[in-house]
């Protein structure tokens, strides 16, 4: 197996299915019904997709993940979003390798993809660390949560 599917992340342990082609690892992504390929970033991804469900309760059926969006008439890329039931992004989530740091820079990436969503939720992780954050948007500020709230209809 590859050598980040041995990596120990600050998540729960979940059964993710792996299959192999051409010598390339792959893991089955629940979200997008397909084998993707198994890089670090992936590895994070998809314990945190499995997060979100399994701890959560977040419903796979509004989840997106690897969506383009676009920022400043640019496109960007969106780990992954939760969408509530009108279909607006509820959850903003960015993943990045276990290697590298969360920095504000991560974050302010994140704040600028939030930018053509508003979310109310923002969460950031590399799968060793984990920051969530509750936008107020009438306040023009965010507020750092210590844990990420349960999906919630309202």
């Amino acid at each position: 197996m590859h050598f980040c599917s041995m990596l120990k992340l600050n998540f729960p342990e979940y059964r993710l299915r792996f299959k192999s082609r051409e010598n390339n690892p792959l893991v089955f992504d629940v979200v997008r019904k397909k084998y993707v390929r198994l890089q670090p970033e992936e590895w994070v991804r998809q314990h945190c997709i499995h997060f979100l469900i399994q701890e959560k309760g977040y419903p796979v059926g509004r989840m997106l993940v690897e969506r383009e969006i676009r920022v400043n008439n640019l496109p960007r890329r969106v780990d992954i979003a939760v969408c509530d039931a009108l279909g607006q992004v509820d959850l903003l989530v960015e993943c990045k390798a276990p290697e590298v740091p969360i920095t504000q820079e991560v974050f302010d990436q994140m704040a600028r993809y939030n930018l053509a969503l508003n979310a109310r939720l923002l969460m950031v992780t590399n799968g060793l660390s984990h920051v969530y954050c509750r936008m107020d948007y009438a306040g023009q500020r965010y507020e750092y949560l210590r844990e990420l709230p349960p999906y919630s209809t309202e």
